[in-house]
C-alpha cells in the first residue's frame, strides 16, 4: 500500500462490501472514473472501494474521497509483465474483495483480480477475457456513446442491463484544499498578481492531431496579455518544444510551466484559473472537475465520447468531414480539423464564456 485515505471507520469496513478497482492509464479517464466511484457510494456508502493505479495518479485519486486506499501497479503503461501483475494479484487476497471492477478493456488489466481470487469479476469483454471475466458484459456503443456511461454501466447488475444511469448526477467534482494551493505556489516560486489568470494547457499526450497550433495559442495569449491578464502555460515534459515555441511566438508573454510542477501542482494552479483553454487532454478534464471556465479545442477526437463534464465549459469542434478520425497524426497531412479552428474563434468564445 502506498497511499491510505481514510474514508470510513473500521467498524463500518468490517461490515460494507468491498470492492477493487483497476484503473484506466490516462488523466483523463482516471477523472471520468470518478462518477462510478460516486454511483458506487449512493448505492450503497459502506461500501468500501480500492483502487490498484499507476504510481504518477496516486495524486489525482488522493483528492477522490470516494477511494480507500490506492495500491501500486508497478508496471509501465502498455507492458505486460505476467509474472508482476499475478503477484500483486495474489498479495491482495487477504484483503478477501468481492467484486472486481476492471475499467481498461485490455486482456492483461483482467489477471490482477483473478490472481487475487475476487469472486465477480466485472468488465466489457474488451478483448475477449471469457476466462478471465465472469460478470462481462458486451459493449453496445449507440447505448452507450460516451466514457462516463460506459465506466457507470459496470457498477449496475448484469440482470438489470437495460436500466438507464443519469450520467449527469455523477459528473466528476474535485475539490482542492486551500493550504495546498499556497505550497504549490511556494514551492513553485510563483506569486498569483490581482489580475485574471488564464491557463493554456497545449499539449496532448495522444499525438499532435489532438494539438492546437502553436502560434494559435500564442495569439491567444497575446491578446489576453493585451488585456492585462496573467498568462500560464501548463503541460507535462513531453510537450516542453510545444511550450517552448509559443514563447518564442507571443514574446515570452507567458510563464512556462510545462513539465514544471507535479500532477497535484498542476491540479491546484487549475482551480486558481479564470479561463482555461485546452486541447482534449487530461488537463482539460481536470479543468472541468475543478469547474473552471473552459474552452476545449477538439481536432481528430469526438466530444461525443469524452466531452468536459462541466456546464462551464465551451466545446469548439468544426465537424470536418474527416474528423474524428482518432489518429495521433493527421492520416492528410493537412490537420484542417485544428489548423481551420481560428484563433478570432476562440477570442469571441472567450467573451461569451466570461460574460455567462
Amino acid at each position: 500500500i502506498v497511499s491510505k485515505i481514510p474514508y470510513v471507520d473500521k467498524i463500518t469496513m468490517a461490515l460494507a462490501k468491498k470492492i477493487l478497482i483497476i484503473s484506466p492509464a490516462w488523466i483523463g479517464d482516471i477523472v471520468i472514473s470518478q462518477a462510478l466511484f460516486k454511483y458506487i457510494k449512493r448505492q450503497h456508502a459502506e461500501t468500501i472501494i480500492d483502487i490498484v493505479a499507476p504510481r504518477w495518479s496516486h495524486e489525482l485519486l488522493a483528492t477522490m474521497p470516494e477511494i480507500n486506499e490506492i495500491f501500486d501497479l508497478p508496471i509501465a503503461h502498455g507492458q505486460f509483465q505476467l509474472k508482476k501483475r499475478w503477484q500483486l494479484g495474489r498479495s491482495l487476497r487477504k484483503k478477501a474483495y468481492q467484486q472486481a471492477i476492471i475499467l481498461p478493456n485490455s486482456w492483461k488489466s483482467a489477471i490482477i483480480p483473478l490472481a487475487a481470487g475476487i469472486p465477480l469479476r466485472t468488465a466489457w469483454l474488451g478483448e475477449m477475457r471469457f476466462g478471465l471475466l465472469n460478470d462481462w458484459r458486451a459493449l453496445d456503443k449507440k447505448k452507450y456513446p460516451m466514457m462516463i456511461q460506459r465506466f457507470l454501466a459496470l457498477g449496475a447488475a448484469k440482470t438489470i442491463p437495460d436500466k438507464s444511469i443519469e450520467w449527469q448526477l455523477y459528473k466528476p467534482y474535485l475539490t482542492v484544499n486551500p493550504k495546498n494551493i499556497n505550497s504549490s505556489l511556494k514551492n513553485l516560486s510563483l506569486v498569483i498578481e490581482d489580475k485574471p489568470l488564464l491557463i493554456l494547457c497545449p499539449g496532448a499526450a495522444f499525438g499532435p492531431a489532438k494539438r492546437w497550433p502553436a502560434d494559435y495559442f500564442a495569439q491567444i495569449a497575446n491578446a489576453k496579455k493585451a488585456e492585462d491578464w496573467q498568462v500560464f502555460l501548463l503541460g507535462a515534459p513531453s510537450d516542453g518544444a510545444i511550450g517552448h515555441s509559443i514563447q518564442e511566438l507571443s514574446g515570452n508573454a507567458c510563464i512556462n510551466l510545462i513539465g514544471k510542477t507535479s500532477l497535484l501542482q498542476a491540479i491546484n494552479l487549475l482551480a486558481m484559473a479564470s479561463l482555461v483553454i485546452s486541447n482534449d487532454s487530461g488537463l482539460m478534464h481536470l479543468a472541468a472537475a475543478l469547474r473552471r471556465p473552459l474552452i476545449v479545442l477538439y481536432g481528430s477526437s469526438s466530444p461525443e465520447f469524452t466531452p468536459p463534464l462541466s456546464e462551464q465549459a465551451k466545446i469548439l469542434y468544426l465537424k470536418l468531414s474527416c474528423s474524428p478520425c482518432f489518429e495521433r497524426s493527421c492520416p492528410l497531412i493537412h490537420f484542417n480539423c485544428l489548423k481551420q479552428l481560428k484563433p478570432n474563434l476562440v477570442l469571441t468564445t472567450i467573451n461569451e464564456l466570461i460574460k455567462l
